[in-house]
């Protein structure tokens, strides 16, 4: 046995017991309930002086002496933005067929043109 001990393998320290500077452990349930409980409310936020809060996964205008007319102007664009949409697939349609009568006609007119060649070259032939 080693005179000191032996230094390869020292003893371990016990764990050590650290005081909790949280104030929380002091509180009452029903108080630490109320402040960290999981009733939040509803999120609430202040965008350039409208009020928004998020109700069902969306953010929604809170209802004020304005709201009314801002949810008028938003319904009025919103039809209008449907309105816009479905002009917009007629015109898609319209240039679909377009493209598909010029593709139809192009292919036409080159069937024409190559059975005129054939008939030039035959002309041609008998003379």
């Amino acid at each position: 046995m080693p005179l000191f001990g032996n230094i390869f393998s020292p003893k371990k320290t016990p764990p050590r017991k650290s005081a909790s500077l949280s104030n929380l452990q002091s509180l009452d349930r029903s108080i630490r309930d109320v402040e960290l409980g999981l009733n939040y409310g509803t999120p609430t936020m202040n965008l350039a002086g409208q009020s928004l809060k998020f109700e069902k996964g969306q953010w929604i205008a809170e209802a004020g002496i304005s709201g009314g007319v801002e949810q008028r102007e938003m319904q009025r664009l919103r039809r209008r933005n449907q309105q816009l949409e479905e002009e917009n697939n007629l015109l898609r349609l319209k240039v679909d067929i377009l493209l598909d009568m010029l593709s139809e006609t192009t292919a036409e007119c080159h069937l024409m043109e190559k059975e005129l060649d054939e008939l030039k070259s035959v002309s041609r032939r008998r003379k």
